[in-house]
């Protein structure tokens, strides 16, 4: 009997996907431009995961949180149990310390890498952010270029999604679309 499950869930920003095993959560995708590709991502950590019709109260738990999230509420995942095994030890070692940014705030590469031992590392902790099987959970769009600069971003919508959940949370101003938006 396999033990690794998925499932998919709306929010704000679309059909999102998390997919967990006995050790916690194996990986979290934002919306893909299908159901199935969001599963391909998925089973990238979780290559045999079966669908799962409801998600044990623990998974539930985050699927709630992290909607609540993309719904501009302040949320914490910390509780959020990862399984990080088979992960380089710089990626786990980042990942934890991503997890400290809390929502509204950001952190620079150059901050992290300087955490990790050397500035020199930015470069590395920004591919290591590139691969993160956790987004949001690990809120590797809260980690911003020098200066603030919105920078890379793997998710599907690139840029302009990290740019969508820090306005979310506040740690960026709403720009004048969004204002007109709400008017």
């Amino acid at each position: 009997m396999n033990n690794i499950h998925l499932t998919l869930f709306n929010t704000t920003l679309g059909r999102c996907g998390i997919a967990w095993g006995e050790s916690g959560i194996l990986a979290v995708s934002f919306p893909e431009d299908s159901d199935d590709r969001t599963r391909e991502r998925l089973r990238r950590r979780a290559v045999d995961a079966e669908e799962a019709g409801e998600a044990p109260p623990h998974v539930a738990s985050v699927i709630a949180a992290i909607r609540a999230l993309m719904d501009g509420r302040s949320e914490d995942l910390h509780e959020a149990e990862l399984d990080m095994s088979g992960l380089a030890e710089f990626d786990r070692q980042l990942y934890r310390l991503s997890r400290q940014i809390s929502p509204g705030k950001t952190r620079t590469y150059g901050d992290l890498a300087r955490d990790l031992g050397d500035v020199a590392l930015s470069q590395q902790v920004g591919q290591s952010l590139e691969r993160n099987p956790f987004p949001i959970i690990v809120p590797c769009h809260r980690v911003v270029g020098a200066d603030g600069r919105m920078t890379g971003f793997s998710a599907p919508g690139g840029v302009e999604t990290k740019r969508q959940l820090l306005k979310i949370e506040g740690a960026i101003e709403p720009d004048l679309l969004d204002l007109m938006g709400t008017a």
